[in-house]
């Protein structure tokens, strides 16, 4: 199960037709941060459910920020998980908001309507205070679509 200890990574397999997914978990100022990477489907989404779970079982408000630079796919399995983590952060005083949001994944938000529910950032380093994405000087998602339009 993951953890919020800093670096705790957690990886799925999927069918062997796509990327492996990985969730990675960093505590980063005053946030716990989730790092997504690969395809995120109904195969492969237990690593992201545990570290979901984890983050919100240490009580208390918390601000999640999923990093989804990393991400080529998610399916409604991970929008799902998404929206209910979101439901009970709120629930506990905190937040879920999403960072480094791909075509795809932006997309589908939009889709769905459930880009009018999260704080969405271009970029991790810009949803921290220190401006910070811990990643030294190239933060992942930068190039890409950050926000949806």
């Amino acid at each position: 199960m993951a953890s919020t200890a800093a670096g705790s990574r957690e990886r799925a397999h999927g069918d062997g037709s796509g990327d492996q997914f990985a969730v990675e978990v960093r505590p980063m100022d005053g946030a716990v941060v989730l790092l997504l990477s690969g395809e995120l489907d109904h195969d492969t989404a237990e690593p992201l459910r545990a570290a979901l779970d984890a983050a919100l079982a240490a009580g208390g408000p918390v601000r999640l920020i999923v990093d989804c630079g990393g991400l080529a796919f998610c399916d409604s399995t991970g929008l799902n998980m998404l929206l209910r983590a979101r439901l009970a952060a709120e629930a506990a005083g905190g937040s879920v908001e999403l960072a480094s949001l791909g075509r795809q994944v932006a997309r589908m938000l939009r889709l769905t309507g459930a880009d009018g529910v999260f704080a969405i950032h271009p970029d991790l380093s810009a949803a921290l205070p220190s401006g910070d994405d811990g990643r030294g000087s190239s933060p992942r998602g930068s190039g890409g679509p950050g926000g949806l339009q």
